[in-house]
Parts: structure tokens; C-alpha cells; sequence
């Protein structure tokens, strides 16, 4: 368990120094707010956390290294990471040029696949359907079904990269799931890499959620989703009692937003499948679920629009790896689970889509600066805020009374108060009772 410190500390000194040293790499490094239609920041911001992570997970390596007795383990581990190499190279080098089509990041994804296929085995043989798994006796049909899965999942992690702690939260579930069945399975390999994993995440995360101070990039993207890939692949590869769906269903989001985003893009819009939009479902929820303006130019606004993307996301992620971890042997449990999170994808699409969001998903912010009712109370320092709260300024402290405590003085403080703004629905009843007076007195 320990192995997660080593490379929590590393990737959050790492995230540090190139969030503190921004104007030394700027010009390779930073993702500007005009780049595309699925950019929502609110400044140029630096996309390559990546580097702290691929850092602190060669740092994991190297503590598993001196600590563990096991070399076997230890030399999966190495090939694990050497094969992981070409997917983080083609996104780093996206990142930094902006110059690697999908198409050469997908190639050297297959090439991270295969390297891994020849060193741990990692290939799949059986996937729960009779005619699937007799076409996978046969070791080319197997390597190439590989290869492409893997391939996809590593691009599909990439695909659902698009607000603050998404690819981060997802993964961390996930690798807690795995690391879980992998303890009950005495699989040292997978429960070491898990866990090295989920440390690097959550260094990094401290930096990206909820503030966005760094991103992941496609270096970090392609990197956590070639992990992803391949510790699902292993899993039920060396462990014949797990089932193929056990994977499937922890890797059900970013397969359900690509193959959809695919049939969109292809079927409905007659577009290339590698053109990016502002379609996907969390784009759709930062627009739509919020209830914010998210088009605000308020930078302040913007970020917490961003960050109030994900958790909308960790709840059914979190769901599908307790399932997961509850049903891992169970194949008809994990199918129904899995198909189920399929339904609920697509019923959520089509009811943002049509406006018929249900209430109880919409986000209604009460957040200070949405308020367009203030009140000035003499010299007391009060301020009347939508959320129904007083704000009592000391100095430079801000501290919100309680509703009860602050209801009395904001009905009767009016006394003494030197400025008084109403709201725009109260000034509007008002001017309609003086029409109707004004057009009494005329006749």
C-alpha cells in the first residue's frame, strides 16, 4: 500500500514546478481557451501534467524495485512500463507541437498494445460469447481483436478528457477496483501497478480539481488510458475465473462515448469520426445540467462551471466499480450491470438533447457571484445575496450568517441603508402597478 506515497509526493512537486515555472515552457506547452470547441478554461493553461505523472510513476517503479523481493514482479512491471511508452511519446509530442494526428496517436497506441502482448502475454482469448471466443482460438484473430481494443480504449479515455478531474476520478475508481480484486487474487504485478497509478492521479489532481491550474494533455490521457487498458486486459488474461465483462463494465463510459460519438459524427452529421465537436455528453452537461451561464466571460465563473462537470460523472462511475468489485466472477450480473449503464447513457443524452433534463439533475447555483440583489446597510457592512444569506465583511474576512440569524436583519435593515438595489422582477411589478394606476386616474 505504501507504494502509492512515493509517487503521490513526486507527481505534486512535479504539477508545482511547472505550474510555478509556466512562462519557462508557455510557448510549447500551454493550451490556449481558442483552440477548439471543446476548450472551456478560462486562461491559457498548461497541458502537459502528463510529465508528473509518467514522474511519479517511475518513481512508484523504483520504490517497488528496493522494496520488493519478488523479480518477477518487478521485471513485469518494467515491461509494462517500457511498453507504455510509445502511447505517452505520441501524446506528449501532440502536446508540445500540436502536430500528431489522431490517426499516428492511434498507431502508436496499437504499438504500445502489441509491445505489451509480447512481453506480459497480454492478449485476449474469450470474451463470454461462443462465437467470439472460438474466432479468438485463433492466436492472429486474438492478436489483432487485441490490439484494436486496445487501441480504442486509449483513444476513448482520451475522447472523455474534456473538463477538470473526468479522465482523473474515472480512473481512480477504477484502478481502486482493480487494486481490489487483485489483492483477493494475490496478484502483486497488478495490485502494485494500480496503486502506482492511482498515487501519480492523485498528485496531479490536487493541481487540476477544482481550479484547472494544469491539464493532463494527451501525454497524460494516452498514458492513463494505455494503463487502464492493459491492467484489464492482464487481469482476466492471468485469471481465467474473472470475467470478460468485469473489465467491460468498468471501461463502459469511455467505450459508450466513443462508439457514439462515432455513429454521430459519421451516420448523423455525414463528418469524419476524428472531428472533434461540442457534442459529447459532458460537454452537454456543462451547458445544459449546471444551470449557469457558461458562456459568462467572468474567468471565476467559468472554472467553477468546469469543475462542477465532473462529480456528475464520479457518482455513476462509482456505482459501476462497486458493482464491478462486488460481481467480478459473475458474468450475467456484470452484463446486466453493464447494460443498464448503456440505457441510462443513452436516455440522458436524449432527454439533455430534447430539453427534458429531469429537475432533480440540474445544478442551481447559489453561489455569491450570481446574485443580482445587493443591499448596503449604513455602516454595518451587510450584503443581501440571492442564496438568502447575509455576508458580513470584517476587514479582508467574509463569513455568511445562518438563514434564521439573517432573516430579521434583512427585512427590517432597510433603515438605515444608504443603497438599495431590487431586483429585476420587483422593479418590474412595481412600474406595471403605477402603469395601471396612472391609466385608472386618466379615465
Amino acid at each position: 500500500m505504501l507504494i502509492v506515497l512515493p509517487g503521490l509526493f513526486v507527481s505534486f512537486v512535479a504539477c508545482y514546478l511547472l505550474v510555478r515555472f509556466n512562462s519557462l515552457h508557455a510557448h510549447l506547452s500551454n493550451d490556449h481557451t481558442d483552440a477548439g470547441p471543446q476548450k472551456f478554461h478560462a486562461q491559457p493553461t498548461p497541458r502537459i501534467g502528463g510529465v508528473a505523472i509518467a514522474l511519479g510513476l517511475v518513481t512508484a517503479y523504483l520504490y517497488a524495485w528496493f522494496d520488493s523481493h519478488d523479480e518477477t514482479v518487478i521485471t513485469e512491471f518494467s515491461y509494462l512500463l517500457l511498453a507504455a511508452i510509445p502511447a505517452f511519446a505520441g501524446g506528449l509530442v501532440e502536446d508540445l507541437t500540436k502536430r500528431v494526428s489522431v490517426s499516428k496517436r492511434l498507431v502508436l497506441s496499437i504499438i504500445s498494445a502489441g509491445m505489451a502482448a509480447w512481453l506480459l502475454g497480454a492478449i485476449v482469448t474469450h470474451v463470454g460469447f461462443p462465437a467470439m471466443d472460438w474466432l479468438l482460438q485463433w492466436p492472429v484473430v486474438a492478436i489483432v481483436f487485441t490490439l484494436f481494443a486496445v487501441g480504442g480504449v486509449v483513444n476513448a479515455v482520451n475522447i472523455i478528457d474534456g473538463f477538470n478531474g473526468i479522465v482523473s476520478g474515472f480512473a481512480g475508481f477504477m484502478l481502486l477496483a482493480i487494486a481490489i480484486v487483485s489483492f483477493q487474487l494475490d496478484d502483486l504485478l497488478l495490485l502494485n501497478a494500480s496503486l502506482a497509478m492511482l498515487g501519480a492521479l492523485l498528485g496531479f489532481l490536487f493541481w487540476n480539481y477544482p481550479q484547472g491550474k494544469i491539464f493532463l494533455g494527451d501525454g497524460g490521457s494516452y498514458l492513463i488510458g494505455f494503463w487502464l487498458a492493459e491492467l484489464a486486459v492482464l487481469i482476466v488474461v492471468r485469471h481465467p475465473e474473472v470475467s470478460p465483462w468485469f473489465a467491460a463494465l468498468l471501461l463502459a463510459h469511455p467505450v459508450c462515448e466513443t462508439l457514439f460519438s462515432v455513429y454521430r459524427r459519421k451516420f448523423l452529421h455525414g463528418k469524419s469520426p476524428w472531428h472533434p465537436d461540442g457534442l459529447h455528453l459532458h460537454t452537454l452537461i456543462f451547458r445544459r445540467l449546471n444551470h449557469i451561464q457558461w458562456a459568462s466571460k467572468s474567468a471565476h465563473h467559468k472554472v467553477h462551471c468546469n469543475s462542477m462537470t465532473a462529480p456528475y460523472f464520479w457518482l455513476p462511475k462509482l456505482a459501476t466499480a462497486l458493482l464491478a468489485v462486488v460481481f467480478w466472477d459473475n458474468s450475467n450480473a456484470l452484463i446486466a450491470s453493464t447494460l443498464l449503464y448503456v440505457v441510462a447513457y443513452v436516455w440522458l443524452y436524449w432527454r439533455i438533447v430534447k430539453f427534458k433534463t429531469p429537475r432533480w439533475m440540474v445544478k442551481h447555483d447559489r453561489r455569491g457571484y450570481r446574485s443580482v440583489t445587493e443591499v448596503s446597510v449604513g455602516n454595518a457592512g451587510f450584503v443581501e445575496k440571492r442564496d438568502r444569506r447575509m455576508v458580513r465583511r470584517a476587514g479582508f474576512v467574509r463569513f455568511r450568517l445562518p438563514v434564521w440569524l439573517s432573516k430579521r436583519e434583512r427585512r427590517y435593515g432597510s433603515r438605515g441603508a444608504q443603497t438599495v438595489f431590487r431586483v429585476a422582477g420587483a422593479s418590474g411589478d412595481y412600474e406595471r402597478r403605477a402603469s395601471r394606476e396612472d391609466c385608472a386616474r386618466n379615465d
